[in-house]
């Protein structure tokens, strides 16, 4: 009746010749039905799962939590009670998946998979089990990489694709463990690219799918039509624990980068070092520097004898390209500056007060001194925190921001004096009842030192903190 009434106003001849093309393509589509053939039936993602699943594993891990109180450390408290036995520990396990990414048995899953395993075992899609160890771990990107204990073969593997050769529509496959019912396989497409509000990683720059990915699917395949990774699965968006569609994969880019740092025998992942702290471009800062629209890395200062500085970048340049690629966010940027080798340059396109430049910038990592690991034991605020020195490498791999000197926390035990007070990973002690700490040393002694009250100055997410503690 609508249209009716709508067309009744234009005049009969004029409302036929609107009708022709609306009916006309339905006509079409209808003299196209018909029944496919044999060969169409027959085609499949079959041959390209044949060749990709023997070198996608499933990933068990398992650690023991124990359940302890701070007490029992008190020489006082174990005396007079004794030492609790293992009643309170509990046998905590994880499943996920994996992609053998050399020859020699080096396969790559995520951090969230593993983290904290005191044992993990890899079975392959031939139901064969191994023991594995961790040869890397990069919680910046929550990606691991595991070796097989003793191998003594050539395994499957898979090949790396260009994931910036990805485009919006382009079918994938995702291989892993869902549920831990054993390989499965399903299929979708790219659904987005650049996804930068994940959360779940420093590095935010996703590849979304809409290919069924489920909880065990952590640290699988998704692979083109190729047979090649084109990411590792690693998050869902789900209100009820399942698919719903939504799922985030870690570029096969990114991944590439890790790999290469643990085929080196490295224990972290060594990336090209800016040397300048960046911010997002807001509206407003888009209107106040003429732009058509908020998009750009900001520099909001610059390290100096950093990368940054020795290109002569400033302050107030907006990065909006990195070799000819867009920038649209810091995160963006991130990536793409993360993904360059080292050792060469990378041509940042620029603007500044209005016009474009381009900037050459050397690929070289943050300076690095030694770390001087050590866990605080002595009965101290700081007791069971885990701490190294600081340096602008350090700095830049836990993305502090005006520090880069000082002593950071590594970790806290759980249960710990130090957990209890709050300690984080992340905190720059700076000092200790007035003594500049400066290395670990300096907080070894100064945690030794007997003391009716603790005051501590640490800095936290950029803000300095004050703090006083009983003896």
């Amino acid at each position: 009746m609508g249209l009716n009434v709508r067309l009744a106003g234009l005049g009969a001849t004029l409302a036929a010749g609107l009708l022709a093309p609306v009916f006309a393509p339905a006509q079409a589509q209808l003299l196209e039905r018909r029944v496919p053939n044999a060969a169409e039936l027959r085609l499949s993602y079959a041959p390209v799962v044949q060749r990709v699943a023997p070198a996608v594993v499933n990933v068990y891990a398992a650690k023991t939590v124990v359940n302890r109180n701070p007490l029992f450390d008190d020489p006082i408290f174990r005396r007079f009670f004794g030492v609790p036995g293992d009643a309170g520990n509990q046998l905590q396990r994880s499943l996920g998946s994996g992609v053998i990414v050399d020859a020699s048995g080096l396969i790559v899953t995520n951090v969230h998979v593993i983290e904290g395993a005191d044992e993990i075992k890899v079975s392959l899609s031939d139901k064969r089990e191994f023991e594995a160890t961790v040869v890397l771990k990069d919680p910046r990107t929550d990606l691991a990489v595991l070796r097989v204990k003793d191998a003594r073969e050539k395994f499957p593997v898979l090949d790396f694709a260009n994931s910036d050769a990805l485009e919006v529509g382009d079918v994938v496959l995702a291989i892993g463990n869902p549920f831990g019912v054993g390989q499965t396989v399903t299929h979708g497409i790219v659904s987005a690219l650049a996804r930068t509000q994940v959360g779940v990683s420093d590095y935010q720059f996703f590849i979304q799918t809409d290919a069924a990915i489920n909880p065990g699917n952590s640290g699988g395949a998704l692979v083109d039509l190729t047979g090649k990774l084109v990411g590792i699965n690693t998050a869902i968006f789900s209100r009820s624990g399942g698919s719903q569609g939504v799922g985030f994969a870690i570029p096969a880019n990114m991944v590439r980068v890790v790999v290469a740092s643990a085929k080196t025998g490295g224990s972290a992942v060594k990336r090209p070092w800016l040397g300048a702290k960046l911010q997002a471009v807001t509206a407003d800062i888009a209107d106040s520097m003429n732009l058509k629209r908020p998009a750009g890395a900001l520099i909001a200062n610059v390290t100096p004898a950093g990368s940054a500085a020795q290109a002569g970048l400033k302050a107030g340049d907006l990065i909006i390209s990195v070799d000819g690629q867009a920038v649209d966010d810091t995160n963006a940027f991130d990536y793409r500056f993360a993904t360059k080798p080292l050792g060469g340059n990378a041509k940042l396109g620029i603007m500044r007060a209005g016009q474009e430049l381009v900037a050459t910038v050397a690929l070289q990592t943050a300076p690095e001194l030694p770390r001087e690991e050590i866990t605080i034991r002595s009965r101290s605020p700081f007791s069971g925190a885990k701490v190294a020195n600081l340096s602008p490498a350090l700095a830049d791999e836990l993305q502090l921001q005006n520090v880069d000197n000082g002593v950071v926390v590594l970790d806290v035990d759980n249960g710990s004096y130090a957990s209890n007070l709050g300690f984080q990973r992340g905190d720059v002690i700076l000092e200790v009842n007035g003594a500049h700490i400066g290395k670990t040393r300096d907080l070894d002694t100064a945690s030794k030192t007997q003391s009716a009250s603790w005051r501590i100055v640490l800095s936290r997410r950029g803000q300095k903190i004050s703090a006083v503690f009983g003896g």
